[in-house]
């Protein structure tokens, strides 16, 4: 099929790769002049494990192009998917300018039968605003779908190519039939293209994260518990992750979730859900919890230094939101960062990927090293915030022979207890006892 793929963020990008990579003729569209030109010299614009492989890749056979033109982009194509931000507003709602601007345009350029897809995340009732801006200026027919995307940062493209399920929502048979097709590729091992309407698929989207992100919450919640309790919270997570009806995954504590899709997506509900006289109880209480989830460590880091961080250094591995990305939106670090600085204290940062992103955000605010090891040298302590694969097996005597005092305050529960304490550190975690 011949498809356009209306913006180039993490959303559309990968979706546009990995459509490429099935044989599809694939057309980027971005307003970007700049993002246009790195992507189509091959110069991929986000970091994600695996994806600049099959980039390039199918950069090189040209069923891969990049264009700032839309009305270029979409013609002779089948479908069109909209990837484009769909940024909370001041009062929690998702803004759909980009989405509708866009939609608008489109029904000045269409001139034949096309599927509109909704591809970002966007509130009930947006495929309807969809159709009627593209109805204002195209009286020929055209299908707006909703079609979520379920994609993990750092495992997007595995999730994008073998897809637990793809939610499809549209009551038009002609675009049923060809989203079938277009997908047919990547359920071949038979999990399921479900179909429903349009606004039930776009409450999928939100109801799965804002799912996850009780989870967690939940499990955070325990955490706090457990350490008043004296139980240890990972025992907990495998006593209750073995129920097959709860399952093993997002049960980890730590100190809160971030990036693009959880705060934003459950703000974005519990907003649609008070436009329709909807307390949403249980989503407050969440977004409650994981922003104070954010600073946990501090009253533990203020404890140990007798509330007086003025003039401490302190080594902090992890910037990102979370591991193979280089994605710091809401990340939990950010939040460490201000507490620290505010109080007095400096911040030696180091993150395989975020760096650039964080430097942009603070400037001069705090310092980079060049190693995770660069990052330990005379400070007070060592803080994680995002548990990198390289952090969780370190050489405990470097880390010794750096830091002013062996003191580590982990916010992932990277490391063993036992270990720790055989190793002569003080160290304190989430939801389990300190050793010191």
């Amino acid at each position: 099929m011949k498809i356009a793929v209306v913006g180039t963020g993490y959303v559309g990008l990968v979706t546009g790769t990995c459509f490429a990579e099935t044989g599809n003729q694939v057309t980027c569209v971005d307003i970007d002049k700049s993002k246009v030109e790195k992507l189509s010299n091959g110069q991929i614009t986000i970091y994600e494990p695996g994806l600049e492989k099959i980039f390039l890749r199918n950069l090189k056979e040209d069923r891969l192009h990049f264009t700032t033109n839309l009305a270029e982009g979409v013609k002779d194509t089948t479908i069109i998917f909209l990837a484009l931000p769909t940024p909370p507003g001041e009062d929690g709602s998702a803004d759909l300018k980009y989405i509708l601007g866009v939609a608008d345009d489109l029904g000045k350029i269409l001139t034949d039968y096309k599927v509109i897809v909704d591809k970002s995340t966007v509130p009930v009732g947006t495929a309807d605003k969809v159709q009627a801006a593209i109805a204002k200026n195209f009286k020929g027919e055209f299908a707006v779908v909703s079609n979520p995307e379920f994609l993990r940062e750092g495992v997007a493209v595995d999730d994008f190519m073998k897809p637990d399920r793809v939610v499809v929502g549209t009551s038009d048979d002609r675009a049923k039939k060809i989203m079938t097709d277009l997908y047919a590729p990547f359920v071949r091992s038979g999990n399921p293209v479900i179909f429903m309407d349009e606004k039930s698929a776009e409450l999928t989207k939100y109801a799965a994260n804002s799912f996850l992100a009780v989870k967690i919450s939940f499990m955070n919640e325990i955490a706090r518990l457990c350490e008043r309790l004296g139980a240890d919270v990972d025992m907990v997570r495998k006593g209750i992750g073995s129920d097959e009806r709860i399952g093993k995954r997002f049960l980890f504590p730590g100190i809160g979730y971030g990036g693009s899709c959880f705060p934003k997506d459950v703000q974005a509900l519990v907003k649609s859900s008070s436009e329709v006289s909807y307390d949403f109880e249980i989503l407050n209480a969440v977004m409650k919890v994981n922003e104070e989830q954010k600073l946990f460590l501090m009253p533990k880091i203020n404890a140990y230094f007798n509330n007086d961080l003025k003039g401490k250094r302190f080594a902090l591995w992890g910037l990102a939101f979370k591991p193979n990305t280089d994605d710091i939106r809401e990340a939990p670090a950010l939040y460490m960062i201000d507490a620290l600085t505010e109080a007095g204290a400096t911040v030696h940062a180091y993150d395989p990927e975020a760096m650039p992103n964080v430097k942009q955000l603070v400037g001069d605010k705090i310092d980079f090293a060049e190693s995770q090891y660069d990052a330990l040298e005379n400070a007070d302590a060592l803080i994680i915030a995002t548990e990198w694969s390289e952090f969780r097996t370190p050489e405990f005597e470097k880390i010794t022979s750096m830091l002013k005092n062996k003191v580590v305050f982990d916010g992932r529960n990277v490391y063993d207890r036992t270990q720790m304490k055989e190793l002569g550190f003080f160290y304190e975690s989430v939801g389990r006892e300190a050793v010191k």
